[in-house]
């Protein structure tokens, strides 16, 4: 019953983050009548919305009074850097109820979202418009945030003296490992409308001096030369062919002794134990017309057909694995 009915659970969770809650109670702690009219809420379910958040483990009541908890001040107030909601918006914008389609796309094998009623592909009508770009960046950023620190603290980077993030989207992986690294210099990677909402946010952490944008299409172009390349949740969308052609091209655009990063919220390689590996590859098929997640063994083994020397696989954050390829 628990996870038959956990769109219940799901969408408090994804109207509280859409309303603000935590980025209201992060100013202060308040009682129910004043969030209830500082969020416009309706008095007959303000209450027992509240005490949901409460009974999940996303707030504290203490004398009547709401507090955020440690967890959802630091990852769920809009103000702070390490808000990692953008992911939860976009979750309550679009994929919420193309989720609801799942049966008819395991019964098809295509995809249940804009596409399904003749729309524009998802990547075409995401870059076509500016505010539901700059919204699926800034959730790229929160889904990929722990991982960019790890990978900026956990590589042997003081063999190497340039890096580049292919599909940078928003930048952030490239700010948090220029951040950790200050003698390397960085490159972001992607098609040319990413430009200015990558360039805002190199500027807004300081980093334009040593961060750079390369705009391009990993389909028509060659990757930016650098020691080492990274490719953060990338192979998943695409199928096993583009794949291969990624991690190729990762390849060419390294010196010898260079190392190509490839994560993901990767599937165990028993394909029984990371949930969130397995539900990212359904979403997939929500989403995309061939892309699958995958084993970090699978990973391992096309970056061996591409010409890789060697291979090693680490976890970074949450679901997030990376595996290492040195060329």
């Amino acid at each position: 019953m628990q996870v038959g009915i956990g769109f219940w659970a799901s969408k408090t969770l994804l109207s509280a983050v859409e309303i603000g809650v935590f980025t209201e109670l992060a100013k202060h702690p308040e009682d129910l009548k004043t969030i209830q009219g500082r969020l416009g809420l309706h008095p007959r379910s303000a209450g027992d919305f509240m005490d949901a958040l409460v009974a999940m483990g996303f707030l504290r009541r203490i004398d009547g009074v709401y507090h955020n908890t440690p967890e959802t001040d630091f990852f769920l107030d809009k103000h702070k850097p390490s808000y990692m909601g953008g992911m939860l918006e976009m979750a309550n914008h679009r994929l919420y109820r193309y989720w609801g389609n799942l049966t008819e796309g395991l019964r098809t094998g295509k995809p249940q979202n804009e596409t399904r009623e003749g729309g524009t592909p998802v990547f075409e009508a995401l870059y076509a418009d500016p505010a539901r770009l700059r919204e699926f960046l800034a959730a790229m950023t929160g889904l990929s945030r722990g991982s960019a620190i790890a990978i900026g603290q956990s590589l042997q980077w003081s063999d190497y003296s340039s890096f580049a993030d292919i599909g940078c989207a928003q930048g952030d992986v490239a700010v948090q490992i220029a951040r950790l690294q200050p003698h390397l210099r960085g490159t972001g990677f992607d098609l040319p409308e990413v430009a200015p909402i990558f360039e805002d946010y190199v500027e807004e952490n300081g980093l334009a001096d040593r961060v750079t944008f390369a705009p391009g299409s990993f389909f028509t172009d060659d990757l930016p030369k650098a020691d080492v390349i990274t490719m953060g949740h990338i192979l998943h969308d695409w199928d096993l062919e583009t794949k291969r052609m990624l991690i190729r091209k990762a390849y060419e655009a390294l010196p010898s002794g260079g190392s190509f990063v490839a994560f993901d919220a990767m599937i165990d390689n028993d394909r029984s134990r990371h949930t969130m590996g397995l539900l990212m590859s359904l979403n997939m098929l929500i989403e995309t017309p061939g892309g699958f997640d995958y084993t970090s063994g699978d990973c391992q083994g096309w970056m061996r057909e591409a010409g890789f020397r060697s291979t090693r696989v680490e976890h970074l954050a949450g679901p997030d694995w990376m595996v290492v390829g040195v060329k």
